[in-house]
């Protein structure tokens, strides 16, 4: 069967982080020459019609599967890597986690846009690349696939290992045998929530910025912006766990549903702190997102769903 040629169009366009033929309302399909309708309904805004859109669900599956390798694999190498007794363990697991997540970005990117990660959807969401409502359906299944991935790592790790590494969940403590019976070890709740806001706000500066902005996306290339956002990440690992070297502490997670997973399925002292893992990242996307609204327009483009709560209220009558 012959193909019809036909011009390429907006919703064929995919973004690093963009979802794949996004579902946008026709209030803001305009033709070429036309201003936009100002006005809009919150519920146009929001996106909510993706809440019940099919395609949008079945992308998130990648969302859950990939979160569900994510900690799967993460949390293996955060037991492996100290079980082994290495001199380094934060060096070694910082370049296992740079590389299983950029390889994991690559795998979902087709599919959903290859987030796998809530911070980078909520931001997504914030700077209007995707609907809130798609966010919504994405951040629920990336939370859904890290309790997967916990379960399955529980199936396949003896008790022992599971008791001593915490199931290779995040924590901020850990209780030790001391020489005057079991003593807590870690660091500051403050502490922690500091080094959580700062290399999270570091993740989204120096990589995300590069996959929402579309010029240099297409510029770099897609395989290179997922794999640079994927060094980030093992970098900013190993400078949270070495600028503590505290024992107890596992590092800036930047990535709630990874530490949701484990918390859920082992429990214990791994819900200590946990709302650590959840506030720091979410003040850094609001740091990020009011950052690329203060800087001049022209120095950061994104293609997508392009509307987000700012430009809403813009449009409210006055």
């Amino acid at each position: 069967m012959a193909q019809i040629n036909r011009p390429t169009m907006e919703e064929d366009k995919v973004h690093a982080f963009s979802s794949p033929m996004p579902l946008m309302s026709e209030h803001w399909k305009t033709e070429e020459g036309k201003k936009s309708n100002p006005s809009c309904t919150l519920s146009e805004v929001l996106g909510l019609r993706e809440l019940f859109s099919p395609q949008v669900w079945r992308a998130s599956l990648a969302e859950l599967v990939g979160t569900a390798v994510l900690v799967f694999a993460i949390d293996a190498i955060v037991i492996s890597s100290i079980e082994t007794n290495i001199s380094a363990p934060n060096l070694v697991l910082s370049i296992l986690v740079a590389i299983i997540v950029a390889i994991l970005l690559i795998a979902t990117n087709p599919v959903s846009g290859g987030h796998i990660n809530p911070v980078i959807t909520f931001s997504a969401a914030l700077v209007g690349i995707i609907s809130f409502s798609r966010a919504a359906v994405y951040i629920f299944m990336q939370c859904v696939g890290g309790v997967l991935g916990a379960l399955a790592l529980k199936a396949v790790v003896n008790s022992s290992l599971e008791e001593t590494f915490s199931l290779g969940g995040c924590t901020l403590t850990v209780v030790s045998p001391g020489p005057k019976g079991p003593i807590t070890v870690g660091i500051e709740t403050g502490q922690a929530l500091w080094l959580e806001i700062i290399c999270t706000f570091i993740f989204l500066f120096a990589s995300i910025w590069m996959a929402f902005d579309h010029r240099q996306a297409h510029a770099m290339g897609k395989v290179m912006v997922l794999s640079i956002i994927g060094i980030v990440v093992g970098i900013l690992v190993f400078i949270s766990t070495s600028v503590t070297t505290v024992k107890g502490y596992a590092g800036a997670a930047m990535n709630p549903a990874r530490c949701l997973g484990p918390a859920l399925v082992r429990g214990g002292h791994l819900w200590t702190g946990h709302w650590v893992f959840w506030v720091g990242p979410t003040i850094s996307c609001f740091a990020f997102y009011l950052f690329v609204k203060l800087i001049p327009r022209q120095h950061f483009q994104v293609e997508g769903y392009k509307h987000d709560i700012f430009n809403y209220v813009k449009t409210l009558p006055k």
